[in-house]
């Protein structure tokens, strides 16, 4: 998708989620920038939503991502993602969701 990722991986205990992210973001936006698949320079925006699963889900969740592409045809990435905020039943402040990409 042009303006979100979904990323399944499991993590070790001594790995904390923060830390993993902040790897993703800096090496894949360091690969972007280097390669330029994009004008200019890019960047992600700040945060990141996440969500676990049990080990026996792993093949939904797969198929689900595969599948995106077909999911936003319906919704946006923000009406997906508020959705799943209200269904896993997380509170949150709505400034600090995530802006449409312009």
């Amino acid at each position: 998708m042009s303006d979100h990722i979904h990323i399944l991986f499991g993590f070790r205990p001594t790995q904390t989620l923060s830390t993993l992210i902040q790897e993703i973001k800096r090496d894949s936006s360091e690969w972007i920038n280097e390669t330029k698949l994009v004008n200019g320079k890019f960047l992600w925006q700040e945060g990141y939503g996440a969500f676990s699963y049990a080990k026996s889900q792993v093949s939904a969740v797969c198929n689900y991502i595969a599948m995106q592409e077909q999911h936003h045809k319906k919704k946006t990435f923000r009406e997906e993602y508020l959705e799943m905020l209200q269904k896993f039943e997380v509170e949150y402040d709505e400034q600090y969701i995530f802006k449409d990409v312009e």
